[in-house]
Parts: structure tokens; C-alpha cells; sequence
């Protein structure tokens, strides 16, 4: 926790929710241990769709859909969503909630891993929303960057690492030193990328806001 716990509880109590069938998909979500975006974060995301209006979302990370079922419903109606997802036994569990919300049509799930798919597809995306393996996010970056439309927005969730980003690496666990070197890593070319303008914000387990500069693609 990054945050006061009781502040965040009362943000959260101020949230007036979601639709039904996404607020039965994240306790069924919860009730098996499947990580789902936290309440302070889906009310961010929720903020982002009605603020940018994004009508074409890239997502590195889809779990069981969660996410991408949020966005779809916030965002513009005509908007379109492939997500990527590299977890097997997920897969059909997405594509089976998208479309038991009738959004199969609206979302693509592309199956495998992140890093080979990410240099098949063709921008621009207005929104890209990272939420995969953390030690990936550097990796992914240089693709992720050539797909963004300048004035668009990447929003990379689980950057703090429940505040273990700020220890010396030899004070965290030794199978978390890899990711930990990593992320700094990728924080650090966030926020000095000659492409992007980036803020880091202690929401959640830590989120990044990045946009891309016009005139970024000359």
C-alpha cells in the first residue's frame, strides 16, 4: 500500500460503480485470485475514456477482460480495443466474457506473447494501456512508442511495486531484483524520453501518465 489505507478506502466508497455485469465479473475476478485493476484505478481509467474520447485502444495485458470491458463501456461507442494476453488458460475466459457482454465485436483479443505481436500491428492508437508482466515494459517501449499517435496517452499501471521501487535493490527480495532493476529503468526512460511528457502518480500500485509529443513521428 503506497497510500493511506483509509484514505483510499474513502475515495473508493465514493465510487458509484459500474454496470451489473462488470460488477459481477470483478467479484467472480476476485473470488479466484485473478488480478484485476484496483477501484482507484478503474475510476482513473473511467476519467481518461471521457476525457481523450479514445477511439482506437491498444491493451498489453488482458487477464480475463476486465479492463477492456471497462474502457469499451466508457469510451466512445464507436470505439475499437485489441488487447493482447500471453496467459492460456485466460484466453477463452476473456473471449467468453466479451461475449457474454455483447462486445466481441468491439474487442480483438490477440493470443501469445506481447513482444512478437506488438511489431504486427499497425497504428496509430490513441490509448495504449499496459498491464502485463512488469519487467516487460521496458522491452515493449520502442513498439509501443512506434504505435502511439502523437497526443496520445500510455498509461502503464503497477509501476511502485507496493513501494518497493524505492529500496536499494539489495533490500528487496532476491527473485524480485530483476523486475526491480527493470522498472526504475523504464520509469527513468519515461521521464526522459525526448518523445513523451510522462507523470508519475502514487494511484493504486503507482501508475504513469504519458503523452506523446506532437511532432513526436518528424
Amino acid at each position: 500500500m503506497i497510500v493511506d489505507e483509509r484514505m483510499v478506502t474513502y475515495i473508493n466508497s465514493l465510487d458509484e460503480g459500474h454496470t451489473p455485469f462488470l460488477e459481477t465479473l470483478e467479484r467472480e475476478a476476485k473470488a479466484a485470485h485473478v488480478p484485476i485493476i484496483r477501484r482507484e484505478m478503474q475510476s482513473f481509467l473511467k476519467f481518461l475514456m471521457a476525457a481523450f474520447a479514445p477511439r482506437r485502444i491498444l491493451e498489453v495485458g488482458s487477464a480475463v477482460g476486465f479492463s477492456a470491458l471497462l474502457m469499451c463501456e466508457y469510451a466512445p461507442a464507436d470505439c475499437r480495443i485489441v488487447t493482447i494476453e500471453n496467459y492460456e488458460k485466460r484466453i477463452p475466459i476473456a473471449r467468453e466474457n466479451f461475449r457474454k457482454a455483447g462486445r466481441e465485436e468491439q474487442i480483438t483479443l490477440l493470443p501469445g506473447d506481447a513482444a512478437q505481436i506488438l511489431k504486427t500491428l499497425e497504428g496509430p492508437f490513441d490509448f495504449i494501456f499496459m498491464d502485463a508482466a512488469k519487467g516487460q515494459y521496458l522491452h515493449f517501449l520502442p513498439q509501443v512508442l512506434r504505435l502511439m499517435r502523437p497526443g496520445g496517452i500510455l498509461v502503464s499501471d503497477n509501476i511502485l511495486q507496493e513501494g518497493d521501487l524505492i529500496e536499494s535493490r539489495f533490500a528487496v527480495e532476491r527473485r524480485d531484483r530483476t523486475i526491480h532493476k527493470r522498472m526504475r529503468e523504464y520509469l527513468y526512460e519515461l521521464k526522459h524520453n525526448e518523445q513523451l511528457v510522462t507523470s508519475l502518480l502514487p494511484l493504486g500500485d503507482g501508475v504513469a501518465v504519458s503523452t506523446k509529443k506532437t511532432g513526436a513521428d518528424r
